[in-house]
């Protein structure tokens, strides 16, 4: 079960390793692309590829999709970035339901565990598998991985170790279940718990009175979508990449989030502590670019 290109890692690992996936389920197609056009998960697309069954029901509790799901008889349901499952589905199957979660559970329980990672300036994270329970993100854990979040890491170069460690975790995990030899560790929820909650737009916009460093972290774990953003000459600017900017501009006495620029070379914001420079940029219309490209055809 699941949707987005995350969970096709983990299933084309398994059809690779020669489980016998006998149906995936997956969201319903969507509009997407400027024809809107309907448009299949990437979930959907591999299992197609691959001759696999799959369900798309609207609705979980439907009892149509509950008896097309039982007909399939699975052992074991795996659930990779899909969506929360009523007990009737995820107490179906007689070995359980697990999922694969892009943290270090109980850290970080919720839908942006990757983001939220990066946001808070941690060096290390990782991916869980755990059996689902009615409380989200709280079941008992059979495995983890840990991954080293690098200094230069974004939201996007860690997705894609996080997705191939995580598929090599679910093919462990599932032979751990078929041979009846696994751990189910309750989750310690001793100390202060991270939450990794939805990310919305206005979650996304740039708060200059941070410290240089939070701000460089925050673009990095948006970086390169859903993306951070701010406001330049009234219009939506996204910020892909930033750095601490040089100390020399300290003295100047600029407001918080007021910027200064050469016109040419750079554009620095100000920030709590210091200043950042914009290294990378969307301007509202336009394409995305380095800062000496933007400053080319911009009037600030």
């Amino acid at each position: 079960m699941g949707t987005p290109e995350f969970a096709v890692s983990s299933l084309q690992k398994l059809v690779e390793t020669g489980a016998n996936v006998v149906a995936v389920i997956t969201a319903p197609d969507k509009p997407a692309g400027r024809g809107l056009q309907l448009t299949p998960s990437p979930v959907k697309q591999y299992a197609v590829s691959q001759g696999i069954p799959v369900l798309q029901p609207e609705k979980l509790k439907n009892p149509a999709f509950l008896e097309e799901l039982s007909s399939y008889k699975a052992d074991l349901q795996i659930v990779v970035a899909f969506r929360m499952l009523p007990e009737v589905v995820w107490n179906m199957p007689p070995k359980g339901t697990f999922n694969l979660h892009a943290s270090l559970l109980p850290q970080y329980r919720g839908a942006a565990p990757i983001n939220w990672a990066i946001i808070n300036g941690e060096t290390q994270t990782g991916v869980t598998t755990f059996f689902l329970e009615h409380e989200i993100d709280t079941g008992k854990i059979i495995f983890q991985e840990t991954e080293p979040i690098h200094e230069y890491d974004t939201v996007g170069t860690l997705y894609e170790r996080l997705m191939q460690k995580g598929a090599e975790l679910v093919v462990r995990t599932v032979e751990a279940v078929e041979e009846g030899n696994y751990p189910q560790l309750p989750q310690a929820e001793a100390g202060v718990l991270k939450a990794a909650p939805k990310i919305f737009k206005e979650t996304c916009e740039i708060q200059w009175n941070q410290s240089a460093s939070a701000i460089r972290n925050f673009v990095r774990g948006l970086s390169p979508y859903p993306t951070a953003w701010t406001t330049l000459n009234g219009k939506i600017c996204k910020v892909f990449k930033v750095s601490t900017a040089n100390k020399e501009m300290q003295t100047e006495t600029v407001e918080v989030g007021q910027f200064m620029t050469d016109h040419k070379s750079f554009l620095h914001f100000k920030t709590a502590d210091g200043w950042v420079a914009i290294e990378e940029l969307q301007l509202e219309g336009k394409k995305r670019m380095g800062i000496e490209e933007f400053l080319r055809g911009a009037k600030l």
